[in-house]
């Protein structure tokens, strides 16, 4: 067992969900698996990932995350469309152009993406998914050195977009030209543009 999500909790808050003796249990059977919450709060001990449903690390934009970012690694955890399983009326797909930016957006706040796809009863993936999941490789094609095995950058997030790093190496992501004129920081290096 690699890892384990656990999903809910926000349900029945106070409760006892023995969350110590659990971890502690699969810490002590399967010592490398990660223990991923999705409770909406700060980590608790014994916990691994801290998990951002629907939402960037510390943005709450979706209303029910908490702000406080944690020291533990980061995941930004996001639906194609309005559902987590498969839904024959949600068509509310987000656009390719909307998902490069939120994986943009997590890599430029130190967090992993995990992207959800719900399989149709027969198993197989709906056409809309597997078009952008399509043109998402195809932008990693081209973009991927700038977001696989990077963190985030040297510029904290703003407005205009983000920073990644590999490495000796800034990328810099513009997702909304703000003016004429983009003033970054010095990053004491030379400066390509890709």
């Amino acid at each position: 067992v690699g890892g384990i999500w656990f999903d809910g909790m926000w349900d029945k808050p106070e409760a006892d969900w023995r969350l110590p003796r659990t971890y502690a249990l699969i810490h002590r059977l399967q010592p490398g698996a990660l223990i991923v919450p999705n409770h909406h709060r700060a980590p608790l001990p014994g916990e691994d990932v801290q998990t951002f449903e629907q939402d960037l690390p510390g943005a709450n934009t979706a209303g029910f995350n908490t702000r406080e970012i944690g020291t533990l690694p980061l995941e930004t955890s996001l639906t194609m469309n309005d559902s987590w399983g498969f839904n024959l009326t949600d068509h509310h797909f987000k656009s390719t152009h909307d998902l490069i930016q939120d994986l943009v957006k997590a890599a430029g706040r130190d967090a992993n993406l995990l992207l959800n796809i719900g399989p149709r009863p027969d198993g197989t993936i709906q056409p809309e998914a597997v078009e952008r999941l399509h043109q998402l490789g195809a932008w990693l094609a081209t973009y991927g050195r700038s977001i696989y095995e990077t963190r985030g950058g040297p510029i904290a997030p703003r407005p205009w977009g983000v920073t990644t790093q590999r490495g000796d190496t800034v990328f810099v992501h513009v997702l909304d030209w703000p003016d004429r004129m983009l003033a970054l920081p010095a990053l004491g290096a030379r400066v390509v543009r890709a």
